[in-house]
């Protein structure tokens, strides 16, 4: 069973337990807003099934799902790096049954694509962030020699272009961590954009690329077993769950320092009281114990903040990334 296929299970499993052992929670228990529809919600994952997103967001969805006593499917909207999702959700009605999982990327989807139909914070509200996790440059052993980040450099600046290495997608935050590197060591790459992180580490897998950036979240078990090297990870100290795996700053590049968090975000004029309900909804299921451990297993922190803590929190990335992005010249390819 894949690493994905197992975390999924875990969640829902945890999920259901806890729907049937936690006073309050599911149909028995119900604290919610008196207006909140009771409905099937539908959580849109702007991208291809199998990736980071789908496992932080399954789990959350099952325990909101039994929480609020009513079904929560999550649909897969992959494209146009997270926009064609995005785009549907700010077009949904503002009732808390249409929600959007948000990453780093769609923070400056707007700059990317001039078409995006969207701009996450005037057109979305926060609800809750989800979980963050740092981002490791990962190789196909098979494909790459190199045993550290400083074999790695050695080999592109002897065959410029010569390595391909593959991202979830124009202008994500995996396409930004490949212009950094170059920019940063003077290597030049041959970057091969997917339609989501999960494609990307298929091929990878498969031979058809030799490298990329991902969250520890997707490539961390598959390190593990030793089909995937990881020569750094962009953290500000090694992480638990790769504890054999230098940060950058210890394998010789300084002050590179990437990660990705995940959120859920509603149309924008959805009422207080809804998004009120869903944010508890979702810290509920974040403090659990069978969350946590599935959190920590894939190298990530459960998002403990406010509604409001949370939204400081985005309009800060929206800043930081957005001047990235145009440090880099978007559209960058």
């Amino acid at each position: 069973m894949s690493f994905f296929r197992r975390t999924v299970l875990a969640g829902t499993l945890a999920s259901g337990m806890m729907g049937l052992g936690m006073m309050g929670v599911g149909k028995r228990g119900l604290a919610r807003a008196a207006d909140f529809p009771s409905r099937q919600m539908n959580w849109i994952v702007p991208f291809p099934p199998g990736g980071s997103n789908d496992i932080f967001t399954r789990p959350i969805a099952a325990f909101v799902g039994e929480r609020l006593g009513q079904p929560v499917v999550v649909d897969n909207r992959g494209g146009a790096g997270g926009t064609i999702g995005g785009m549907t959700a700010a077009r949904s009605k503002p009732d808390g049954c249409t929600l959007l999982v948000v990453n780093p990327s769609l923070t400056f989807a707007s700059i990317v694509y001039a078409e995006s139909g969207f701009d996450l914070m005037r057109d979305f509200a926060p609800v809750s962030g989800m979980a963050q996790v740092p981002v490791a440059l990962v190789v196909n052993p098979s494909k790459i020699d190199a045993k550290d980040l400083a074999g790695f450099l050695a080999l592109a600046r002897k065959s410029p272009g010569a390595i391909n290495i593959g991202s979830s997608g124009l202008g994500t935050i995996p396409h930004l961590a490949i212009v950094l590197l170059q920019q940063r060591t003077g290597i030049q790459l041959t970057h091969v954009p997917y339609r989501g992180g999960g494609p990307a580490l298929q091929d990878l897998m498969a031979g058809q690329i030799d490298a990329t950036f991902a969250p520890l979240s997707t490539v961390a078990s598959y390190v593990q077993s030793g089909r995937l090297r990881a020569l750094a990870v962009a953290a500000p100290r090694r992480e638990s769950v790769l504890p054999d795996v230098p940060t950058f700053a210890q394998a010789g590049l300084r002050d590179f320092t990437v990660s990705t968090w995940y959120g859920l975000f509603a149309p924008k004029a959805t009422p207080p009281a809804i998004l009120d309900t869903l944010h508890g909804a979702v810290q509920a299921a974040l403090a659990d114990p069978g969350v946590k451990h599935i959190w920590a297993e894939q190298g990530a922190e459960p998002d403990l903040q406010s509604r409001a803590a949370f939204t400081d929190f985005v309009n800060h990335e929206v800043e930081r990334w957005s001047r990235i992005a145009r440090t880099v010249g978007l559209p960058l390819e």
